[in-house]
C-alpha cells in the first residue's frame, strides 16, 4: 500500500491517510477482505505516530471502509458495489464540473470542450 504523507499540507496527517485509503478502495487497488498493514506497521512505514495511524483507522472503520477483527488484523470491508459505483460517478461529476467551470471562465465552447475530452479519453 503506497501512502504518501506531506508534512507541509494543510490537511492533517490522519486525514491524508484516510483520503488515500478511501481512494485505493474506490479505485479497486485494494479489495474487500484484503489485509491492511497493522497500525504499528503503517506508523513505522510512514514514520509517524501510532496514535495518528490509529485515529485514521478508527475513522475509516466508522465510515465503513475497513473492519478490524481482533487477533486477525484490519481488512478492507465488503463494499456495496452499487454504492461504490455511485461514489466513483460522483467523483467524476465533480471533476468534470471543475473542468466545465474552467472552460466557461475562458469562454471555451462546448464543442471545443467535447473535443478536448474526446482526445484525453482516447489518449488514456
Amino acid at each position: 500500500m503506497n501512502i504518501i504523507i506531506s508534512n507541509s499540507a494543510d490537511e492533517p496527517i490522519y486525514a491524508q491517510i484516510m483520503r488515500q485509503i478511501k481512494n485505493l478502495v474506490m479505485r479497486g487497488d485494494i479489495v474487500e477482505n484484503e489485509l491492511l498493514p497493522s497500525i504499528r506497521t503503517l506508523a513505522k512505514e510512514l514514520q509517524i505516530s501510532v496514535i495518528t495511524t490509529k485515529r485514521a483507522y478508527e475513522e475509516l472503520e466508522r465510515e465503513g471502509y475497513i473492519v478490524t477483527v481482533p487477533g486477525k488484523g484490519t481488512f478492507v470491508a465488503a463494499q456495496n458495489k452499487e454504492l461504490l459505483q455511485e461514489v466513483r460517478l460522483k467523483i467524476v461529476e465533480e471533476k468534470l464540473g471543475e473542468a466545465v467551470d474552467a472552460a466557461k471562465s475562458i469562454e471555451l465552447s462546448l464543442a471545443d470542450m467535447a473535443g478536448m475530452l474526446k482526445v484525453l479519453y482516447e489518449e488514456v
